[in-house]
């Protein structure tokens, strides 16, 4: 279930639609009412839960109450997902310029308890919903390039695809996730009309051969989270290897067009890159 509503009219043509349905199947098929959250009790329930998961203290949430009171009123974007009325995922976005077209997802969690349940794919098909509902028809954010189940889940599952490279993006951090590491990311642009996303967004992801012509694939570690643990050198490596390889490939002209979980990132060469 979920509760999306159209803006306008204007807004509710087939692709809206269809989009707004998609996310109705996914959060019924995940068993979770996906919803926006504006009420403030809710609210620091959704700054608690991401507080848990980040593993930081309600003294430094990911996400401040007071910021998030504002975002709801500047008429962003704060959504939950309840099983049996129980908080069990959130996602924060906020509009960004008026020159990019798109909402920018700031961040998105679902508790350790419910994971492979598919409530962040339900919760990602809510956002894609809400806003085609709006009249916005892409939707950016940000990822560690070497967290290959994200990296799966946001490039190869929804078909958003990365766009830059962004080196030790917000400098050192110290929650459980990111403290010790550098915070390299990937922005990603989820286009949201495009056909393999509603492909996607219908549970039929395109499939992207790492063999074809034309093409090479960036490997990353399995589980990284595990590595850093055991082997923070090894990890530090893994980092840089991955950061200068992908950098390169870019910027001659490169795309990551998917991911595979045993290649990495699958990389249609520019017409700069060396074959």
């Amino acid at each position: 279930m979920t509760d999306i509503a159209f803006a306008d009219a204007a807004f509710a043509d087939a692709a809206a639609v269809t989009a707004v349905s998609a996310a109705e199947h996914a959060a019924a098929r995940a068993g979770v009412e996906v919803r926006e959250v504006t009420d403030i009790d809710e609210q620091a329930a959704v700054v608690r839960l991401l507080a848990e998961i980040w593993g930081r203290s309600l003294d430094n949430p990911p996400v401040p109450p007071e910021l998030l009171r504002a975002f709801s009123k500047a008429g962003n974007y704060i959504s939950g997902a309840f099983a049996a009325d129980e908080l069990v995922g959130a996602a924060i976005a906020f509009h960004s310029t008026p020159d990019r077209h798109a909402l920018h997802s700031h961040i998105a969690g679902v508790a350790p308890a419910l994971a492979g349940r598919s409530v962040g794919f339900a919760m990602k098909l809510h956002q894609r919903g809400w806003a085609l509902a709006r009249g916005i028809d892409a939707i950016e954010w940000t990822f560690d390039p070497l967290v290959a189940r994200n990296a799966h889940f946001n490039v190869a599952k929804l078909r958003a695809l990365p766009v830059e490279y962004l080196p030790d993006f917000y400098g050192p951090m110290t929650d459980a996730i990111n403290e010790g590491d550098e915070t390299d990311r990937i922005l990603v642009r989820w286009e949201l009309r495009d056909d393999e996303v509603a492909a996607a967004a219908s549970g039929r992801p395109a499939l992207v051969d790492s063999t074809a012509p034309g093409h090479v694939a960036v490997a990353v570690p399995a589980d990284i989270e595990r590595l850093r643990a055991a082997a923070p050198a090894q990890a530090r490596a893994w980092r840089h290897a991955v950061r200068d390889r992908l950098t390169e490939l870019l910027g001659a002209g490169g795309r990551v067009v998917g991911f595979d979980r045993s290649d990495g990132y699958i990389v249609r060469l520019g017409e700069g890159n060396a074959r």
